[in-house]
Protein backbone atom coordinates (compact mmCIF):
# COMPACT_ATOMS: atom_id res chain seq x y z
CA UNK A 1 0.00 0.00 0.00
CA UNK A 2 1.22 3.31 -0.90
CA UNK A 3 2.38 5.68 2.07
CA UNK A 4 0.08 8.83 2.08
CA UNK A 5 0.46 12.14 3.12
CA UNK A 6 -2.55 14.87 3.68
CA UNK A 7 -2.44 18.61 4.26
CA UNK A 8 -6.08 19.86 5.76
CA UNK A 9 -7.16 22.56 6.43
CA UNK A 10 -7.27 23.00 10.64
CA UNK A 11 -9.73 20.03 11.33
CA UNK A 12 -8.88 20.22 15.85
CA UNK A 13 -9.46 23.61 17.01
CA UNK A 14 -7.31 24.33 19.79
CA UNK A 15 -9.91 24.88 22.16
CA UNK A 16 -11.09 21.02 21.97
CA UNK A 17 -7.71 19.83 21.38
CA UNK A 18 -8.08 16.11 23.08
CA UNK A 19 -4.45 16.74 24.80
CA UNK A 20 -5.79 19.53 26.71
CA UNK A 21 -7.84 17.03 28.38
CA UNK A 22 -4.94 14.78 29.75
CA UNK A 23 -3.55 15.46 33.05
CA UNK A 24 -0.40 14.57 31.71
CA UNK A 25 -0.31 18.24 30.30
CA UNK A 26 -0.06 21.65 31.99
CA UNK A 27 -3.17 24.11 30.53
CA UNK A 28 -2.40 27.33 28.51
CA UNK A 29 -3.59 30.42 29.79
CA UNK A 30 -5.96 32.67 27.45
CA UNK A 31 -3.55 34.30 25.93
CA UNK A 32 -1.29 31.60 24.97
CA UNK A 33 -3.69 29.91 23.99
CA UNK A 34 -5.22 32.44 21.30
CA UNK A 35 -1.56 32.07 20.07
CA UNK A 36 -1.38 28.95 19.27
CA UNK A 37 -4.64 28.38 17.81
CA UNK A 38 -2.91 31.43 15.10
CA UNK A 39 0.32 30.25 14.86
CA UNK A 40 -1.19 26.48 13.96
CA UNK A 41 -1.85 26.58 10.15
CA UNK A 42 -3.44 23.07 9.67
CA UNK A 43 -3.19 19.76 9.96
CA UNK A 44 -1.00 16.85 8.23
CA UNK A 45 -2.64 13.39 8.43
CA UNK A 46 0.02 10.35 6.94
CA UNK A 47 -0.13 6.70 6.91
CA UNK A 48 2.17 4.18 9.04
CA UNK A 49 5.66 4.23 7.33
CA UNK A 50 4.98 7.53 5.84
CA UNK A 51 8.30 9.61 6.50
CA UNK A 52 7.59 12.69 8.47
CA UNK A 53 11.32 14.63 7.99
CA UNK A 54 13.77 13.18 5.89
CA UNK A 55 17.64 13.76 7.27
CA UNK A 56 19.60 16.77 5.33
CA UNK A 57 16.14 18.15 4.16
CA UNK A 58 14.73 21.74 4.93
CA UNK A 59 11.40 22.27 6.16
CA UNK A 60 9.21 24.97 6.67
CA UNK A 61 7.20 23.40 8.76
CA UNK A 62 7.32 22.05 12.73
CA UNK A 63 4.49 20.25 14.01
CA UNK A 64 3.17 18.46 17.02
CA UNK A 65 2.07 14.74 17.15
CA UNK A 66 -1.80 14.95 18.07
CA UNK A 67 -2.52 11.50 17.41
CA UNK A 68 -0.10 7.96 16.71
CA UNK A 69 2.97 6.82 17.29
CA UNK A 70 6.63 7.26 15.50
CA UNK A 71 10.40 7.60 15.46
CA UNK A 72 13.38 9.39 15.05
CA UNK A 73 16.26 7.60 13.40
CA UNK A 74 19.71 8.21 11.46
CA UNK A 75 21.29 5.84 8.67
CA UNK A 76 24.70 4.92 7.76
CA UNK A 77 25.67 5.17 4.12
CA UNK A 78 24.91 1.49 4.22
CA UNK A 79 21.59 1.29 5.09
CA UNK A 80 22.08 0.73 8.78
CA UNK A 81 19.45 2.61 10.76
CA UNK A 82 19.76 3.69 14.32
CA UNK A 83 16.64 4.64 16.15
CA UNK A 84 17.06 7.60 18.55
CA UNK A 85 13.62 7.97 20.23
CA UNK A 86 10.10 7.23 20.04
CA UNK A 87 7.76 10.10 19.18
CA UNK A 88 3.56 10.22 20.82
CA UNK A 89 1.24 12.97 21.24
CA UNK A 90 2.66 15.90 22.39
CA UNK A 91 5.88 15.90 21.39
CA UNK A 92 7.34 18.75 18.85
CA UNK A 93 9.26 17.29 16.16
CA UNK A 94 11.63 19.45 13.47
CA UNK A 95 12.58 22.47 16.05
CA UNK A 96 16.55 20.97 14.74
CA UNK A 97 15.72 22.19 11.62
CA UNK A 98 15.20 26.07 12.78
CA UNK A 99 18.16 25.63 14.68
CA UNK A 100 21.15 23.35 11.90
CA UNK A 101 19.12 24.37 8.82
CA UNK A 102 18.66 21.58 7.79
CA UNK A 103 17.19 17.93 9.55
CA UNK A 104 19.99 16.14 11.17
CA UNK A 105 17.79 12.95 11.28
CA UNK A 106 14.44 11.66 9.87
CA UNK A 107 11.11 10.72 11.45
CA UNK A 108 8.84 8.26 10.37
CA UNK A 109 5.39 7.13 11.44
CA UNK A 110 4.93 3.68 13.25
CA UNK A 111 0.88 4.20 13.27
CA UNK A 112 -0.80 6.49 11.17
CA UNK A 113 -0.37 10.00 12.66
CA UNK A 114 -2.04 13.27 13.01
CA UNK A 115 0.06 16.29 13.46
CA UNK A 116 -0.74 20.35 14.27
CA UNK A 117 1.44 22.02 11.29
CA UNK A 118 3.30 25.52 12.18
CA UNK A 119 5.32 27.96 10.31
CA UNK A 120 8.83 27.73 11.11
CA UNK A 121 9.53 31.72 9.74
CA UNK A 122 6.82 32.91 12.81
CA UNK A 123 8.75 30.84 15.56
CA UNK A 124 10.86 34.29 16.60
CA UNK A 125 7.08 35.78 17.26
CA UNK A 126 6.48 33.00 19.95
CA UNK A 127 10.19 34.01 21.43
CA UNK A 128 9.25 37.74 21.15
CA UNK A 129 5.72 37.86 22.58
CA UNK A 130 5.43 34.23 24.69
CA UNK A 131 8.30 33.97 26.80
CA UNK A 132 6.41 31.03 28.83
CA UNK A 133 6.15 29.34 25.30
CA UNK A 134 9.53 30.02 24.30
CA UNK A 135 10.39 28.63 28.48
CA UNK A 136 8.35 25.62 27.14
CA UNK A 137 9.97 25.00 23.76
CA UNK A 138 13.41 25.05 26.00
CA UNK A 139 12.12 22.86 28.42
CA UNK A 140 11.02 20.11 25.75
CA UNK A 141 14.42 20.49 24.31
CA UNK A 142 16.27 19.89 27.86
CA UNK A 143 13.86 16.91 28.45
CA UNK A 144 14.61 15.09 24.89
CA UNK A 145 18.38 15.47 25.96
CA UNK A 146 17.62 13.79 29.51
CA UNK A 147 15.81 11.15 27.43
CA UNK A 148 18.71 10.77 24.82
CA UNK A 149 20.92 10.42 28.23
CA UNK A 150 18.75 7.45 29.70
CA UNK A 151 19.18 5.70 25.95
CA UNK A 152 22.81 6.03 25.54
CA UNK A 153 23.19 4.79 29.22
CA UNK A 154 21.06 2.04 28.14
CA UNK A 155 22.80 0.69 24.88
CA UNK A 156 26.14 0.98 26.44
CA UNK A 157 26.06 -0.26 30.17
CA UNK A 158 22.83 -2.88 29.85
CA UNK A 159 23.04 -5.97 29.35
CA UNK A 160 20.45 -6.87 26.30
CA UNK A 161 18.18 -8.39 28.59
CA UNK A 162 17.84 -4.91 30.64
CA UNK A 163 17.93 -2.76 27.42
CA UNK A 164 15.13 -4.52 25.85
CA UNK A 165 13.45 -4.37 29.63
CA UNK A 166 14.06 -0.72 29.84
CA UNK A 167 12.88 -0.15 26.22
CA UNK A 168 9.52 -1.49 26.56
CA UNK A 169 9.20 -0.39 30.38
CA UNK A 170 10.13 3.09 29.02
CA UNK A 171 7.20 3.32 25.98
CA UNK A 172 4.64 1.52 28.07
CA UNK A 173 5.35 4.41 30.58
CA UNK A 174 4.71 7.14 28.30
CA UNK A 175 1.66 5.63 26.27
CA UNK A 176 0.14 5.35 29.77
CA UNK A 177 0.42 8.26 30.59
CA UNK A 178 -1.10 9.78 27.03
CA UNK A 179 -3.94 7.07 27.24
CA UNK A 180 -2.79 5.66 23.86
CA UNK A 181 -4.03 1.57 24.70
CA UNK A 182 -7.28 0.78 23.91
CA UNK A 183 -8.02 -2.04 25.90
CA UNK A 184 -4.73 -3.44 25.45
CA UNK A 185 -0.75 -2.64 25.74
CA UNK A 186 0.20 -3.29 23.01
CA UNK A 187 3.38 -1.17 21.51
CA UNK A 188 3.15 -1.45 17.43
CA UNK A 189 6.58 -1.90 17.06
CA UNK A 190 8.28 -4.48 14.97
CA UNK A 191 11.51 -6.81 16.59
CA UNK A 192 13.53 -4.92 13.61
CA UNK A 193 12.51 -1.31 15.45
CA UNK A 194 13.75 -3.01 18.36
CA UNK A 195 16.94 -4.05 16.92
CA UNK A 196 17.83 -0.58 15.49
CA UNK A 197 16.85 0.57 18.55
CA UNK A 198 18.74 -1.26 20.89
CA UNK A 199 22.04 -1.62 18.55
CA UNK A 200 21.88 -5.75 18.47
CA UNK A 201 21.14 -8.33 15.41
CA UNK A 202 17.59 -9.38 14.72
CA UNK A 203 18.14 -12.78 16.05
CA UNK A 204 20.18 -11.66 19.30
CA UNK A 205 16.88 -9.20 19.65
CA UNK A 206 14.67 -12.65 19.18
CA UNK A 207 16.29 -14.63 21.65
CA UNK A 208 16.21 -11.27 24.06
CA UNK A 209 12.42 -10.82 23.93
CA UNK A 210 11.92 -15.02 24.07
CA UNK A 211 13.49 -14.39 27.48
CA UNK A 212 11.05 -11.47 28.63
CA UNK A 213 8.09 -13.50 27.49
CA UNK A 214 9.56 -16.68 29.53
CA UNK A 215 9.32 -14.17 32.60
CA UNK A 216 5.60 -13.29 31.69
CA UNK A 217 6.38 -9.78 31.21
CA UNK A 218 5.74 -9.06 27.86
CA UNK A 219 3.70 -11.37 24.80
CA UNK A 220 4.74 -10.84 21.57
CA UNK A 221 1.81 -10.60 18.84
CA UNK A 222 1.82 -9.95 14.82
CA UNK A 223 0.56 -6.68 15.78
CA UNK A 224 3.42 -5.08 18.18
CA UNK A 225 4.21 -6.09 22.02
CA UNK A 226 1.92 -6.74 24.52
CA UNK A 227 3.05 -5.48 28.05
CA UNK A 228 1.93 -7.88 30.70
CA UNK A 229 3.73 -5.93 33.33
CA UNK A 230 5.24 -3.04 33.14
CA UNK A 231 6.43 -2.82 36.63
CA UNK A 232 8.61 -5.73 36.12
CA UNK A 233 10.49 -4.53 32.87
CA UNK A 234 11.30 -0.73 34.71
CA UNK A 235 12.89 -3.09 38.09
CA UNK A 236 14.41 -5.79 35.57
CA UNK A 237 16.03 -2.74 34.04
CA UNK A 238 16.78 -1.09 37.25
CA UNK A 239 14.89 2.21 35.82
CA UNK A 240 13.27 4.36 37.95
CA UNK A 241 10.49 5.69 35.45
CA UNK A 242 9.53 8.91 34.04
CA UNK A 243 8.82 12.28 36.28
CA UNK A 244 5.07 12.43 36.72
CA UNK A 245 4.64 15.82 37.04
CA UNK A 246 3.00 17.92 34.27
CA UNK A 247 4.75 18.95 31.11
CA UNK A 248 4.11 21.65 27.91
CA UNK A 249 3.47 21.15 24.64
CA UNK A 250 2.62 23.64 22.08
Amino acid sequence: MPKTTTLHGQRTPCQQCPLRGLSHFREFNREELSFVTDFKKGELIVDAGATIFLEGAHSAHLFTILSGWGFRYKTLEDGRRQILNYVMPGDLIGLQGSIMGEMRHSTEALSPVSLCVFERAELMTLYNTHPSLAFDLTWMAAREERILDEHLLSVGRRSALERAAYLLAYLHQRASALHLFNGSNVIPITQQHIADTLGLSIVHTNKTLKKLSERKLIRWQERGCDVLNGEGLAELAAWEGLDSGRRPFI
